[in-house]
């Protein structure tokens, strides 16, 4: 670790982990052979597998899980509260324990691509295989193997040959 990076001593990295200056970690882990860019966060219980590419300026939070082989482009944002708030009913500051009833977790199975300044909503699952194109708004489930873009996402086409997922 040098002084141009926060990682909490609860982080499980894997073997040959790359990370780049100015990442944020506590709380997660990191499969081997992945690579962290610049000004990316991963938050508590978030999971990364092996031989991943997280592109810089990107923001994993709480419950997401992101399966082997997979690529993230820049400034993806996933989200885990699909129905935010600033304060309680009775006007006091939200705490974690008054948003974890919202709480929802987003699964990014193996093989997955997400271009650059994509949005994954929270509660979503993404296929093995699939693709997200960049600045996309992912607001469901993504089946395998299909390629998904717009906001919201929506069906481009199917992947038929080239992808070994």
């Amino acid at each position: 670790m040098n002084n141009y990076q926060c990682l909490a001593k609860n982080v499980k990295l894997g073997k040959n982990v790359k990370l780049s200056k100015f990442v944020n970690l506590y709380g997660c882990s990191i499969g081997d052979n992945t690579k962290i860019g610049s000004f990316v966060e991963v938050q508590k219980n978030a999971k990364i597998g092996k031989n991943c590419k997280i592109s810089s300026h990107t923001f994993i939070c709480e419950g997401v899980t992101i399966g082997d082989n997979s690529f993230v482009g820049h400034g993806v944002v996933f989200i885990n509260d699909n129905y935010p708030r600033s304060v309680t009913k009775d006007k006091r500051v939200e705490e974690e324990k008054d948003w974890m009833p919202r709480f929802v977790k987003t699964s990014v199975k193996s093989g997955v691509s997400i271009g650059s300044n994509a949005t994954i909503l929270g509660d979503i699952t993404i296929g093995t295989g699939a693709v997200i194109g960049a600045g996309s708004v992912v607001t469901r489930n993504v089946p395998p193997r299909q390629i998904w873009a717009g906001n919201p996402a929506r069906l481009i086409r199917k992947i038929k040959n080239g992808n070994k997922y």
